[in-house]
């Protein structure tokens, strides 16, 4: 088990002067503007409101960054596949995180949220092969797990794992911030690739 002490938000930040040092593990973020990375970002560390939930998909422009008991980071980058952001905010986006995950000493690996009634997108697709070319490990999320019926569950999962062309080497998580399911396969999965121990 890991119990969450402190969680906090640090700052946000659009380039490398600006982003904390690297003193602690880092854990990055990942998924459509849409999927519920602030709601999942809540749940899992029990504080309401720590991540804003916004009514506006798209709106995160920078990488947030966060604090977990002083033992590690997650990192939010914005989400993606928003039609409505131009095209060159878009791009300074795609630079913005190709930077930080190319060059992050201390980046362990990627939580990738993806609906889990639904096929994966072809951003989901290409972000996940992304970490897979820089050998980031993946921590699959498969968000509004309660959305689902029981018989729906495995062949949904199936689907998301053949898109993705998914490696067994990575985790795979069914999530719901409603009910709260996940929570602690999330954090196990965390503690695997950053190397924080348990606490509880």
């Amino acid at each position: 088990m890991y119990k969450i002490k402190k969680a906090e938000y640090v700052l946000s930040a659009a380039w490398t002067s600006q982003w904390p040092d690297e003193s602690v593990p880092e854990v990055v973020l990942a998924g459509r503007s849409n999927v519920g990375k602030s709601s999942f970002i809540n749940t899992i560390t029990n504080v309401s409101g720590l991540a804003k939930v916004s009514g506006t998909p798209g709106k995160t422009r920078t990488l947030n960054f966060f604090n977990v008991n002083d033992e590690l980071r997650l990192v939010d980058v914005p989400g993606y596949g928003y039609a409505k952001v131009p095209q060159k905010m878009i791009e300074q986006f795609a630079e913005m995180i190709d930077v930080y995950l190319t060059k992050r000493n201390n980046l362990k690996g990627m939580v990738l949220l993806v609906d889990y009634r639904h096929p994966p997108k072809e951003d989901d697709i290409n972000m996940y092969q992304y970490a897979k070319y820089y050998d980031i490990p993946v921590i699959v999320v498969a968000t509004k797990m309660d959305k689902l019926k029981m018989n729906e569950l495995k062949p949904h999962e199936e689907r998301i794992k053949r898109d993705l062309d998914f490696d067994e080497n990575d985790y795979f998580i069914r999530f719901s911030s409603l009910k709260k399911i996940g929570v602690d396969e999330t954090w196990n999965a965390i503690l695997q690739l950053t190397g924080v121990k348990e606490n509880a």
